[in-house]
């Protein structure tokens, strides 16, 4: 689909680099030539990854970052750049969810989320348009948020605020900082299936294939299908695109704004037990 050397010379930092959908999309920007910077809280996924992409030709290093710390993500940006020289592309991909009536969220789970989502995509764009500005060095940013950041979503609250935020973020930086020549563009994925958010979010097989038969296509997304819109957003032939958010989900929100909606049947002795594996989980 792709010119063999598409991304050649460009360096991308990816948040949430490690695991899911960020490591696919590493793969796939590393494959057509891009250097990898992998972000995010674990060593191990970040090790894995960058090791596998070297293995196939690449070049990739890592860092362990908190991203709602701005000081932690600073020092990361500047370890990508003394590593490559400078970084090109961000992509906002760190993110958490989990599913839960919102009169049982915490402040501090609510918090959690924002913070991760929505103020880590920020102190990562700060972080990194701070530099690209001062010295006079184009950039692109690419957001991952989700369709519910537009239509809301009952029991995912937390998320849905902050990726509303984002997708608010990157319209709002690409009318400031496109004099800058730095663009911004967001994806919003329908359901992926990742071995993290899965398990999190999809409370049954029973609930899977329900969720599977209410999108018009009939099927989840396939990684490399997102991997490959997003190497089209980050290099340089959508370069007069900016602001702009596009939707990869099957067709899912037409026909179901607000992924999580129908949890409504669940009994709440189902919340029950879910409460207590993200408890257990977090041990």
């Amino acid at each position: 689909m792709y010119q063999a050397e598409l991304l050649r010379g460009q360096t991308i930092l990816i948040t949430g680099g490690g695991t899911g959908l960020g490591r696919s999309m590493a793969l796939r920007f590393a494959e057509l030539g891009a250097n990898l910077f992998l972000a995010a809280r674990r060593e191990e996924p970040l090790r894995n990854t960058a090791e596998e992409i070297r293995r196939r030709g690449g070049a990739a290093a890592w860092a362990t970052c908190d991203v709602r710390d701005f000081a932690a993500v600073d020092a990361m940006v500047e370890k990508a750049q003394k590593e490559f020289g400078r970084v090109d592309v961000l992509v906002n991909n760190a993110a958490g969810n989990f599913i839960s009536p919102t009169e049982r969220l915490s402040p501090n789970g609510f918090a959690a989320v924002v913070g991760i989502v929505l103020a880590g995509s920020f102190h990562c764009t700060l972080a990194l348009g701070r530099r690209w500005i001062e010295n006079k060095q184009p950039g692109t940013i690419l957001n991952i948020v989700t369709t519910y950041a537009w239509t809301g979503s009952a029991f995912v609250v937390p998320s849905a605020c902050a990726k509303a935020g984002v997708l608010a973020l990157t319209r709002s930086l690409a009318a400031e900082w496109g004099r800058h020549q730095i663009r911004l563009n967001a994806i919003a994925p329908g359901p992926f299936p990742t071995e993290g958010a899965w398990s999190r979010l999809i409370p049954s097989k029973d609930y899977e294939e329900r969720h599977r038969n209410r999108i018009p296509l009939g099927r989840f997304g396939r990684h490399e299908e997102l991997a490959d819109l997003a190497v089209y957003l980050v290099s340089p032939q959508s370069g007069y695109v900016t602001g702009e958010c596009v939707t990869i989900d099957g067709g899912q929100w037409l026909r179901q704004g607000g992924q999580f909606s129908d949890l409504l049947e669940l009994p709440p002795e189902v919340w029950e037990e879910m409460e207590k594996t993200r408890r257990a989980a977090k041990r």
